[in-house]
């Protein structure tokens, strides 16, 4: 598929607040860390700037992607085109200097981190403000008091959680209209439907799922190909070599579904996240090559039908992955782990 028989990326409300943004975002974390080495700064600004060119308009960072360093990457990136973009970035992980993390929710840290956001940027307001991870020490209607400071005085237009529980959500929500929900979402990660997106759907949320790909396993990524500090070898049980070839049978299904519907796997895996979530979800796929970028948008103009989408579900079927999406100490700040009780997950 060249760019130019490359489908429209349409516009579409994410949540119910008036927010509008691309149907397709894009996910800028692995351009500048956790997914191997920082890649190079030019030809990422390079990228960003040919997914605005093909109507991409969300970009997603945060302050712990670096840190900082991403932030300023799309910041550069983005410069001079502001009017054309939305810009969604998170607070709330921590690194300290002994290189432990940690988790803040404190008001003294949201506007700090407002403030230091807002300047690597370079911009006057942050179209979405995230918080990364809840902090169990504060509680929620404290910090989103906070965020909802920080929408009054104009530095913030819009509010977000990331990876928080339906009763996080809700309690949040009741201090500051939420405008969209963070998750992890793909074919093998399905248990937020049964809780996360039916409270969304409820309360007029959008969803925005990161690792619509599984975290690149629906793009064919190979163990051997993740460099040494690369967090999928190293804390996402998906990715130890002994669980991809357990799931290499599922990747090889979806990859018959995708031929037969003469397309590649990634847009048939993207698309049944953007089918499943129709006027709900504006998935934020990652990427560091213009070909995989120009495929994913490819996915926009793959149409599922019931059968297909059904045919997709039953060929990776939740029990059968093995593995889980974090490991140790991480699963701790994840949304399941709120809830009473907790979700099960597959083994």
């Amino acid at each position: 598929m060249t760019t130019s028989s490359l489908p429209a990326i349409p516009r579409v409300k994410l949540g119910s607040q008036g927010l509008e943004v691309s149907a397709l975002g894009l996910g800028c974390m692995g351009m500048s860390s956790f997914y191997g080495p920082p890649k190079d700064e030019a030809e990422m600004v390079k990228l960003i700037r040919h997914a605005v060119d093909l109507g991409v308009t969300l970009f997603d960072t945060a302050d712990v992607y670096g840190p900082h360093t991403n932030e300023m990457l799309v910041g550069k990136a983005l410069s001079g085109i502001r009017d054309k973009v939305q810009i969604a970035t998170k607070f709330g992980l921590v690194t300290y200097p002994d290189g432990r993390r940690g988790i803040r929710g404190d008001p003294e840290h949201v506007r700090a981190s407002c403030e230091a956001s807002l300047k690597r940027l370079g911009i006057d307001c942050i179209d979405l403000y995230y918080q990364h991870r809840v902090d169990t020490k504060t509680p929620i209607e404290v910090t989103v008091g906070e965020m909802k400071k920080l929408v009054e005085e104009g530095k913030v237009k819009y509010l977000g959680l990331s990876e928080a529980s339906p009763s996080e959500i809700r309690r949040a929500h009741a201090v500051h209209p939420i405008t969209a929900v963070q998750i992890e979402w793909s074919l093998w990660v399905r248990d937020v439907e049964n809780g996360i997106i039916p409270t969304c759907r409820e309360l007029g949320i959008g969803i925005v799922p990161y690792g619509p790909l599984g975290r690149g396993f629906f793009a064919g990524i190979k163990h051997e190909e993740l460099a040494d500090n690369d967090i999928r070898k190293l804390a996402v049980p998906f990715f130890q070599k002994e669980n991809l070839d357990k799931n290499k049978h599922l990747l090889e299904c979806v990859a018959k579904l995708a031929e037969q519907k003469k397309c590649t796997t990634n847009q048939l895996a993207l698309a049944w996240v953007m089918h499943k979530g129709a006027g709900l979800a504006v998935p934020i796929p990652g990427t560091t090559k213009v070909a995989n970028l120009e495929s994913n948008v490819g996915a926009v103009g793959v149409h599922l039908t019931e059968e297909e989408m059904q045919a997709l579900e039953a060929a990776v079927p939740m029990e059968q992955v093995a593995g889980t999406r974090m490991a140790g100490p991480m699963m701790n700040s994840l949304w399941h782990f709120a809830c009473s009780p907790p979700l099960s997950m597959p083994a």
